[in-house]
C-alpha cells in the first residue's frame, strides 16, 4: 500500500526578481514499510521535497497523496494535524526542550494530540524503552550523549505511531561510532515495520536504506533499489550501546 504517492510536484520559489524552481515535477511514491533515503548535494531539492512531504510546505503545483489524504492544498491548522498525526520527524540537531526530561519530551507530541498525563507517561516510556532508554527518563538533554539524544528525539518521533518516520541528516552532528549506533536502531526500527524516509547528502549514509532516491538540480536522478545494504552492526558488533 502507498503511504506516500506524489503526482508532478513542483515547487517555485520567488525572490524579488529571481526565480528559483526548487522541485520540477517530482512523482514518486513509497510504500508501507519501505526504508528510503533521499540523496543528494547542496540545492538538489531533497530538502524541499523532505519538507512537502513532511507537510511543514506546500507545492507550487502537483499533489501528494499522504496515506490516502490529498494534503496538497490544506490550510496550516490542517497540515499542523496532519503532521502530529502521520509524521514522526528526526532532526539532525534532535530539537529537545533543554528543561524538560527525556520522558516529558518523549511525551510533548501527546500533549497536542489530546492524551490524559497517565496515558501520556505510559506511551512515553514505552517509547522510551524501545530505543533502549528507559533508563534515563528522568535525564533532561545535558546529561545525555549525543547519541543519546538522538534516541530520545527517535522516540518522540515514534511515540504518536506515525505513517512514517522523516529522518532530516539524523547523524550529521554525531562522530562515527554514534551514527553507526543511530543508523543500527534505525534497521531494527524498519524491521518491525516503520516505514523510514532518511534525507542525507552522505553516501556512506543513505547506503544504510534498501532503496535509493539520488536528485540533483530538483529532479529525480536515479531511484534504485540498494543491493549493498551497507549494516551497521559489521562495524558495532552486537549491542547498541551510545
Amino acid at each position: 500500500m502507498k503511504v506516500i504517492d506524489t503526482t508532478n510536484i513542483s515547487k517555485r520559489y520567488i525572490m524579488g526578481s529571481e526565480i528559483i524552481d526548487a522541485l520540477n515535477s517530482i512523482t514518486i511514491a513509497v510504500n508501507r514499510g519501505e526504508y528510503v533515503a533521499f540523496m543528494g548535494p547542496s540545492g538538489s531539492g531533497k530538502s524541499t521535497l523532505m519538507n512537502i512531504i513532511g507537510c511543514l510546505d506546500t507545492p507550487t503545483s502537483g499533489r501528494y497523496i499522504l496515506n490516502g489524504k490529498d494534503v496538497s492544498d490544506m490550510t496550516e491548522n490542517e497540515l499542523a494535524e496532519i503532521r502530529n498525526k502521520e509524521i514522526g520527524f528526526v532532526f539532525q540537531t534532535f530539537n529537545l526542550l533543554p528543561r524538560q526530561s527525556s520522558l516529558e519530551n518523549v511525551a510533548l507530541p501527546l500533549v497536542y494530540a489530546g492524551y490524559n498525563k497517565s496515558e501520556r507517561t505510559e506511551m512515553a516510556m514505552h517509547a522510551l524503552r524501545g530505543v533502549g532508554l528507559e533508563n534515563r527518563a528522568k535525564h533532561k538533554p545535558n546529561e545525555l550523549s549525543g547519541g543519546q539524544r538522538q534516541r530520545v528525539a527517535i522516540a518522540r518521533a515514534l511515540v504518536n505511531t506515525p505513517s512514517i518516520l522523516l529522518a532530516d541528516e539524523p547523524t550529521g552532528n554525531l562522530d562515527s561510532k554514534t551514527s553507526y549506533e543511530i543508523m543500527d536502531l534505525f534497521e531494527e526500527l524498519h524491521s518491525k515495520g516503520n516505514t523510514i524516509i532518511m534525507v542525507t547528502h552522505e553516501d556512506d549514509i543513505a547506503h544504510y536504506a534498501h532503496r535509493i532516491v539520488r536528485m540533483r538540480d530538483g529532479l529525480v536522478e536515479t531511484d534504485q533499489i540498494n543491493t549493498e545494504i551497507r549494516r551497521a552492526r559489521s562495524y558495532m558488533g552486537a549491542g547498541v550501546q551510545g
